[in-house]
């Protein structure tokens, strides 16, 4: 399949650099956007395996690195917070709606943080939107604050700052600061749950201990349209890095995208 690519970096509310892939096949069905998690980038495995799914269903793809991550665009992963993600994502669509190949409704799809910055998005402008994929999504702080043991979390707080080596980029140390998690108590996508009306596609990994079955059942539950439906990928954990893992969401993605078209 022919597909024309374009990488390059707009600005931010912030003036900050933001890189953006943008892949755009022969003979487009529509437009997605697609978001990677915390401390992703738009070429990570889940997110690659997304914007595959789309491309190959004809759709325009928009992956992009936020700021403060381990991508190619600007500032430090030390300053990432959800407040911060979600604003990249709105700069981005409001550069996208300037461009020849715009168009409405359109499909978000993310991983883990970026599915619940998506998941916001869709609340906040559901008129926008064909069609949401939230996968293994964060749902609100005070889920994600209850799924961590608390001896580790008073013992983060007091330092401020919690040290993790990235699997993705093996050799890239994060510095992961208190205040992150202070920024996400402020978002709770069950709280306006009722304006995704739009069809809606859960994933979650069988092993996941974060964003688990059961926060995912309970997301599902408060869902008020009848096109919506979970997948369980058997055995996998957060974050899909085994090619049968990335296989099996593409199939899932793949069949919903044809399902709602």
């Amino acid at each position: 399949m022919k597909i024309k690519t374009d990488k390059l970096f707009i600005k931010n509310r912030k003036n900050q650099n933001v890189c953006v892939l943008v892949e755009i096949p022969a003979k487009p069905a529509g437009l997605a956007f697609v978001m990677h998690g915390l401390g992703g980038f738009k070429e990570k495995s889940t997110t690659a395996t997304q914007a595959r799914a789309l491309l190959d269903n004809n759709y325009i793809t928009v992956r992009f690195d936020t700021t403060n991550t381990l991508g190619e665009s600007d500032g430090d992963f030390s300053e990432a917070t959800t407040t911060n993600y979600y604003e990249d994502l709105e700069d981005v669509i409001d550069w996208a709606a300037k461009q020849d190949w715009y168009q409405e409704p359109f499909i978000l799809c993310g991983h883990s943080l970026g599915g619940i910055c998506v998941a916001l998005y869709a609340e906040k402008f559901p008129e926008k939107i064909k069609a949401l994929a939230s996968l293994a999504t964060t749902i609100s702080g005070k889920l994600l604050f209850a799924s961590r043991d608390p001896k580790d979390l008073a013992e983060w707080k007091k330092a401020g700052s919690k040290i993790y080596v990235s699997r993705a980029k093996p050799g890239v140390v994060k510095n992961f600061k208190w205040d992150f998690m202070e920024d996400i108590l402020k978002y709770d996508i069950l709280e306006r749950a009722d304006k995704l009306t739009m069809p809606v596609l859960l994933i979650v990994g069988e092993l996941d201990r974060s964003e688990t079955l059961a926060n995912q059942q309970l997301l599902l539950a408060h869902l008020p349209g009848e096109a919506k439906e979970l997948h369980v990928i058997k055995d996998a954990p957060h974050t899909w890095r085994e090619p049968k893992h990335l296989e099996e969401s593409y199939n899932i993605i793949s069949q919903w995208l044809k399902s709602i078209r």
